[in-house]
């Protein structure tokens, strides 16, 4: 955000009544910034008369408490014509205008994967959840849910419990935790990770939110596992959003008797993958990841030895022991294991790179990954 000024539009964008994410981009890219945007919108003819009366008239004591709220430590907003904006939500359908972010905006760089579910889940649900975000936290991906009680909590719970990173995208507004048994909870997401919002500070959540948030956790992600959902469930909205987005979708199948599982049954039916093990997931994610790689280096603007794309486990041609990055970053490591932290000060590059790169080693068996830290194979 450049200036106090630009901030301002964009929240009085932001918060008018029916505009939508879609017609705010349009408006920005089309004029080149919120506040060119801001007055040339104004005068369109297709606007309701409630949204008209907000630009008329914006409500100047709910945007000071906006800007107060934003001036807070550790409070961002990230628009979708700022650098530090996702790149993997780019691409979307019906991409949101904007992020409301408490915590790290960095660790929504990071590849990430959903993992979502019932929130009256079964026991075995419920330890399904943690140990699958354990196994991913260690193997390097933050693990990215809706904060929801269930299979979400479970989620985010097991992903910290490893010393991972985790995401939590909010159906409400980005300072309302739902439910509120999960206040501590996400706190603790926020000093390891990030909560996210498209909704502006103070939003009550609707029904029609939820639903809007899930393409937002599947966005972020390059691949969404439900670990039990009913046939109503939310999750499978998720699940549909990813496909959509042509992420990959997991399932774990359950008993016939458990009502959660049939859910998980029909996603497998109609295309899923069936998985067992975390390793049945993260053998299929690389494919994404140079989509999120050459992300990062256009906005870290990385030297031209970076401006390949990352070699991942499909890709047979490129090995990564050739590239001089990957040299260096095998060589950073031994047979004792290192945090994600201590690598960074090795190699002199980025966090959400290294975690990229490391996930590609640990898939070609090079590196070992447990609790977050990692280690050579020496294989």
């Amino acid at each position: 955000m450049s200036s106090k000024g630009t901030a301002r539009a964009w929240l009085i964008l932001l918060r008018a009544p029916s505009l939508g994410a879609a017609a705010i981009r349009a408006a920005v890219s089309r004029y080149g910034d919120a506040t060119k945007a801001l007055t040339a919108i104004s005068h369109e003819a297709n606007l309701s008369a409630e949204c008209r009366q907000w630009l008329a008239a914006p409500d100047e004591r709910r945007l000071d408490l906006d800007e107060s709220w934003l001036a807070a430590d550790g409070h961002h907003l990230l628009t979708f014509d700022d650098e530090d904006f996702p790149t993997l939500l780019h691409g979307i359908p019906n991409a949101p205008a904007a992020l409301f972010v408490v915590g790290d905006p960095g660790t929504l760089w990071l590849p990430q994967i959903a993992v979502v579910g019932a929130r009256k889940a079964s026991a075995g649900g419920i330890a399904n959840a943690r140990a699958f975000a354990a196994a991913f936290a260690g193997a390097g991906l933050a693990v990215t849910s809706g904060l929801a009680e269930g299979i979400d909590g479970a989620a985010h719970t097991g992903a910290l419990a490893a010393g991972g990173k985790t995401i939590a995208v909010l159906g409400t507004g980005i300072d309302i935790v739902y439910p509120q048994r999960h206040v501590a909870l996400a706190t603790h997401i926020a000093a390891e990770g990030a909560l996210v919002s498209e909704f502006a500070p103070g939003t009550p959540g609707q029904p029609g939110f939820f639903p809007r948030r899930n393409r937002i956790i599947s966005g972020l992600s390059l691949g969404t596992l439900v670990v039990e959902a009913g046939m109503k469930s939310g999750s499978l909205t998720t699940a549909r959003y990813a496909a959509d987005q042509g992420r990959d979708v997991f399932a774990i199948p359950g008993s016939i008797h458990n009502p959660f599982a049939r859910g998980c049954h029909r996603l497998i039916r109609d295309g899923a993958k069936l998985v067992e093990t975390a390793l049945d997931v993260l053998e299929d994610l690389p494919a994404l990841g140079g989509a999120l790689a050459d992300g990062l280096r256009a906005r870290l603007a990385i030297s031209d030895a970076h401006d390949r794309s990352l070699p991942h486990r499909s890709d047979r041609g490129n090995d990564p022991a050739k590239d001089p990055d990957y040299a260096r970053l095998l060589d950073a490591l031994d047979d004792a294991p290192a945090a994600l932290d201590d690598l960074v000060d090795r190699c002199g590059m980025p966090v959400a790179v290294l975690s990229s790169m490391l996930l590609v080693l640990e898939l070609d068996g090079a590196v070992a990954a447990e609790n977050g830290r990692y280690s050579r194979t020496f294989a």
